[in-house]
């Protein structure tokens, strides 16, 4: 856990930043009641000790042609040399895969997918990760429907 001393401004100015990006240095000051200069130094050292880790545009998939969310479930062989560091160089490469977790239980890791339909779900599940030598075994699961999604980390008053 980072050891960083948070003050007000600081948990104003992230989340000002958490609900909009975009807002110029200008306009971030003035939300927080702070200076330009004052906003910008406090900005900085919070990109410096990681409590910011990016800004980023987030897009809307089902617009962009992506219909369908899966997760996966995936149990590599664990017999394979090197399974784990290739099954990660493997999917870092794939852009279907926009999550990737390490989990406990049968399985070894989790993912998130998108594809444009079942069809091409089901080709990119039987043959681009059905057919890496160090899955033992793969388990899908298709998303009827997003019920919630937050990207806000939920942060004190």
């Amino acid at each position: 856990m980072n050891q960083i001393e948070l003050d007000s401004f600081d948990w104003r100015l992230l989340k000002a930043l958490q609900t909009n990006a975009r807002l110029s240095n200008v306009a971030l000051s003035e939300q927080v009641n702070l200076s330009p200069s004052q906003c910008s130094r406090r900005l900085q050292r919070l990109e410096q000790h990681n409590l910011i880790e990016a800004y980023f545009t987030q897009l809307n998939a089902s617009e962009l042609g992506y219909q369908v969310t899966a997760f996966v479930n995936i149990a590599l062989d664990k017999r394979q040399q090197n399974s784990d560091k290739d099954f990660k160089q493997t999917i870092e490469a794939i852009p279907e895969i926009l999550e990737c977790y390490s989990i406990s239980g049968e399985a070894n890791y989790w993912l998130k997918v998108i594809s444009s339909d079942l069809p091409s779900l089901s080709i990119f599940l039987n043959e681009s990760l059905g057919n890496l030598p160090y899955i033992q075994d793969l388990t899908s699961t298709i998303v009827l429907n997003r019920v919630k999604y937050s990207p806000y980390i939920p942060l004190p008053n």
